[in-house]
């Protein structure tokens, strides 16, 4: 195949793999139908049958010494190709040369057929090309002088030209495929060179936030660590992305143990940053407060104040929404107060939603906001509380996969499992959960505590 400065040794191996794919289906092709065909010569031109079939034979020889060597042919495809060809140009040139006009015009066939079987299967250089054209122009013109009876015209009119014409048509049609290919495995070349880089690249981001939800998991409480504190406790906790928006939040202080499900503005990367911005922020207001209210009030100011949210940066509207309890362990009274998140409690058997106040954390939104309330509850043993982010009731599924699973499916799940363990609760809510969200992509980040009091 032609050196071409413009492309690079991996399009010239990918042609080649692919000329050397085709012209080896060219050369057994010939093998096979070639002496076939010399059945056809048995009835159409019986006188020089045995002549055609040692001619045929002979091309089918040569083809076969090319299978025989053809894996040392990869780096010249176009040799494997070129055996048959010029082969059967020759023999055909010998054939037509002996046939009388009405035989010609049946054969004419079998060149067009050549031509075109080349322009479908061959990929070369057009010198390849112009080469079986003018050897078989060559040959006709002398097999023609020396055997064929017929004059000029009578060899043009029934056959040359239409054969000339074809053979003109074909090497426009192996130029124009062999280019198309090129420009295909250059496409598909650069392709895949982009998308290999793409996928570093791709690696490189997943690997540098699998290595900041390290530092996340780092920071927020796990499970296991928020059982330590309070042992019949559950934690569901399935973050849409690699990181996560949301968190649960648990600290001790005395005799009182303070618990939250946090729900940042935004999921992946951008809450995450988010969840780190409030969780130290939630840290600070505790050291200041000891009511669930005057923290939350605590925390909103030091979430616009670290946003700049107060004059620098008036158009950002990130926070959060967040259920605080505050529990007493000695008195069991629960404190509650919440910014766009309720509380679910069954206390003595009997469900109650504490609501919450309607304003988040941090935004601009001034208008309607007034200091954070608390809502205070004896609770006894066996009393259990409930509360998550919205992006569980925010999860669209069912049966048609839009409708979402909204809080009453939630409150209708604590109403009538709460006699449950926690570790039973939170496999209900797992299986739900997946089984209304099916195929549908996970909306947001999902978190949801339950504690059962001893």
């Amino acid at each position: 195949m032609k050196e071409n400065t413009e492309t690079s040794p991996a399009w010239q191996t990918e042609l080649q793999k692919t000329a050397y794919k085709y012209h080896s289906i060219v050369i057994w092709v010939a093998i096979v139908l070639n002496p076939i065909w010399a059945i056809g010569d048995y009835f159409t031109v019986p006188d020089y049958f045995i002549p055609f079939l040692i001619y045929r034979l002979s091309v089918t020889a040569a083809c076969l010494a090319v299978v025989a060597f053809k894996s040392k042919l990869e780096q010249r495809p176009e040799i494997i190709a070129f055996v048959p060809f010029f082969g059967i140009s020759l023999q055909n040139a010998y054939m037509y040369s002996v046939m009388n006009v009405e035989q010609l015009q049946k054969h004419t066939f079998a060149y067009i057929a050549l031509f075109i079987g080349a322009g479908m299967l061959v990929l070369w250089d057009k010198r390849y090309s112009i080469a079986i054209v003018l050897i078989s122009l060559v040959a006709n013109i002398i097999h023609f002088a020396i055997n064929s009876p017929l004059v000029l015209d009578q060899i043009l009119i029934n056959g040359a030209l239409l054969t000339a014409t074809v053979a003109i048509f074909t090497i426009v049609l192996i130029q124009t495929r062999t280019a198309l290919t090129k420009k295909e495995i250059i496409a598909r070349l650069a392709l895949s060179d982009a998308n290999a880089e793409l996928e570093i690249k791709n690696k490189a981001i997943t690997d540098s936030i699998n290595y900041a939800k390290n530092i996340q998991y780092s920071v927020v409480p796990t499970e296991e660590a928020i059982q330590a504190i309070i042992p019949n406790t559950f934690v569901y906790y399935r973050p849409k992305d690699i990181v996560s928006g949301d968190f649960p939040f648990i600290f001790q202080k005395n005799d009182n143990i303070y618990m939250a499900t946090v729900d940042c503005t935004g999921h992946g990367v951008p809450g995450a940053f988010m969840s780190l911005v409030g969780y130290f922020a939630l840290h600070q207001a505790l050291e200041k407060n000891e009511k669930p209210s005057e923290i939350l009030d605590t925390l909103h100011q030091l979430i616009v104040k670290n946003l700049g949210q107060d004059s620098r940066n008036q158009k950002s509207n990130d926070g959060m929404d967040i259920a605080l309890c505050k529990i007493n362990t000695n008195t069991r009274v629960l404190e509650f107060s919440g910014a766009h998140r309720p509380l679910y409690v069954i206390r003595s058997g009997v469900f109650e939603e504490i609501k919450s106040d309607k304003f988040p954390i941090g935004g601009t939104q001034t208008r309607n906001r007034v200091p954070y309330t608390d809502v205070n509850l004896q609770l006894q043993a066996g009393d259990s509380i409930y509360f998550f982010t919205d992006g569980l009731q925010d999860q669209f599924g069912g049966p048609d996969g839009r409708k979402k699973l909204m809080s009453k499916t939630i409150k209708q799940m604590v109403i009538e499992n709460h006699h449950k363990t926690m570790i039973e609760f939170k496999q209900l809510v797992d299986a739900y959960f997946l089984n209304w969200k099916g195929d549908q992509k996970q909306t947001d980040d999902v978190l949801m505590i339950g504690c059962k009091l001893e």
